[in-house]
């Protein structure tokens, strides 16, 4: 078995329920909300929603208990977790910087959009929208994009907030904060489903997005519903950067990890179908596509709360929902930086809080600044902007990759290997890690993630032409064999410097 954490000073989550909760709340994020339910749809409502689930158990399953059972194992983050664990002369430490970085770019944006949602709880509870055409409603939408000013001001103030809420220390702050963030979203995601199934003419929306439609699935194409299904579980969980793992480090061994993993994935699908509940009804009902991404949110569905009784209120519910889901990410997410400079640099948790707070908020203005003052700046083409080049490297390499060393690492015999891998996921009550899964673990699911990763570039880049395509698929190769450097490079086979 890997050796015991001897930081006994180690703070740790105060509940089972909190460590659920704060796990679940970093994996929940805005892409539950505006790109499951209308891709559901897309491809076959509940045929999808059957596979999705399958998708989920093969992929995410696993590789979420590689992150618990790393963080564990080693009782430390990512920052120095491969390196507690793995025997000597490997390069699996060197990932620490891979996924430091990729916290960081997370951030780099997300908080910026974690403080559009915060501020549209104040535009809806203003009344700015309130009977506003959709001319209207679009124009507010883009000139706070066009503002510099206030949107650095939406964004610093997610930014000192939730680096405040860290400062308070893992159970004063982030256990106990997020928990009623969880709990409060949970809530009026209820209220919200219910008042949308109760709306005039939801018909269409729920048989859209709930009833099997072979039509659909065979006009969308089954290898793209299989894909669709296969993406959406892979990066729904926030696997691949430590922002799982450094959780898993906060917990004791009374239980088995692998009924943990299955709890914060239900969670997390719960809210992503309740999400569809709530939106696709009200949206057919009042006859406006459903389309995915930011405009849903800040365009479309402004116009369905103002067709709606009491759409203010509503209105202010949903938003507030919104930024319950963004912030507690954000708050998982600063919590795993946090933790990873103290392991990595040997700082104390308030010289680390100070750092990344100016760190991450002079990083984050270029995103900001993107949509206004740098608009000109269109790194992947024309149409994009900084944020889009930070989503993709975060989204496109950082995640699938993450998860592929992490697979690699817990069933090599130059990592960590498979049986101290188990040993440790298994330790507690529960039931057992199922053994069987060794050589899918092994052989297939990194196959799996690397058709997927390169799938994604394709997608991405195909349409800009094929010197682009080619451009950007040679970026894709490097960066597989960076982590094939990573993960086959000298280190001793076995674990014979480890005692069992």
């Amino acid at each position: 078995m890997s050796k015991e954490n001897n930081n006994g000073d180690r703070e740790k989550f105060a509940s089972r329920l909190g460590f659920i909760l704060v796990s679940a709340g970093c994996a929940i994020g805005l892409g539950n909300v505006w790109k499951f339910p209308y891709i559901c749809g897309q491809n076959g409502g509940a045929i999808f929603i059957v596979i999705y689930l399958l998708c989920l158990l093969l992929l995410g399953y696993p590789i979420l208990t590689c992150e618990f059972a790393i963080g564990r194992g080693s009782g430390k983050s990512v920052g120095s977790a491969l390196k507690e664990l793995a025997p000597k002369g490997g390069n699996w430490h060197k990932f620490s910087w891979y996924a430091y970085a990729g916290n960081y770019l997370l951030m780099m944006f997300y908080t910026m959009v974690a403080g559009w949602m915060v501020y549209y709880v104040y535009v809806m509870g203003s009344g700015q929208l309130h009977g506003g055409s959709v001319e209207a409603i679009e124009d507010k939408f883009t000139g706070m994009l066009a503002s510099p000013g206030l949107m650095v001001a939406i964004t610093l103030a997610v930014i000192v907030c939730c680096i405040g809420i860290c400062s308070l220390g893992l159970q004063n702050g982030v256990e106990r904060v997020t928990k009623i963030m969880m709990f409060a979203l949970i809530v009026l995601m209820i209220v919200m489903a219910v008042n949308s199934l109760m709306l005039s003419g939801n018909e269409e929306g729920l048989k859209f997005y709930l009833v099997p439609s072979i039509e659909r699935a065979n006009a969308r194409g089954w290898g793209n519903v299989l894909f669709d299904a296969m993406t959406q579980a892979f990066f729904t969980l926030s696997v691949g950067m430590g922002s799982m793992e450094i959780f898993g480090s906060y917990i004791g061994k009374e239980r088995k990890l692998s009924g943990e993993a299955k709890s914060v994935m239900y969670l997390d699908t719960f809210v992503a179908l309740m999400a569809g509940v709530i939106i696709l009804p009200a949206c057919f009902a009042y006859g406006i596509s459903p389309d995915k991404g930011p405009s849903l949110l800040f365009m479309t569905l402004p116009n369905v709360f103002n067709h709606m009784p009491g759409g203010r209120v509503w209105g202010i519910l949903f938003f507030i929902f919104m930024s319950f889901a963004a912030l507690s990410t954000v708050i998982a997410v600063f919590e795993n930086i946090i933790s990873i400079s103290i392991d990595m640099f040997g700082w104390k948790r308030k010289k680390s809080l100070i750092i990344n707070l100016i760190g991450i908020s002079v990083l984050s203005l270029p995103a900001v600044l993107g949509f206004n003052v740098l608009s000109g700046i269109t790194p992947m083409g024309a149409g994009t902007n900084i944020m889009d080049l930070e989503d993709f490297l975060v989204s496109g390499n950082i995640l699938p990759l993450g998860s592929l060393l992490f697979v690699l690492f817990c069933t090599r015999k130059n990592g960590w290997g498979f049986e101290n891998f188990v040993a440790e996921a298994d330790t507690g009550i529960g039931k057992p890690f199922p053994q069987y899964l060794r050589k899918y673990m092994s052989y297939v699911l990194p196959l799996i993630i690397v058709v997927i990763y390169f799938k994604g570039y394709y997608d991405t880049f195909a349409p800009k032409g094929p010197k682009l395509l080619c451009i950007w698929m040679g970026v894709a190769a490097l960066f597989v064999l960076f982590i094939g450097y990573l993960a086959f490079g000298h280190g001793r086979e076995g674990r014979t410097d480890k005692k069992e």
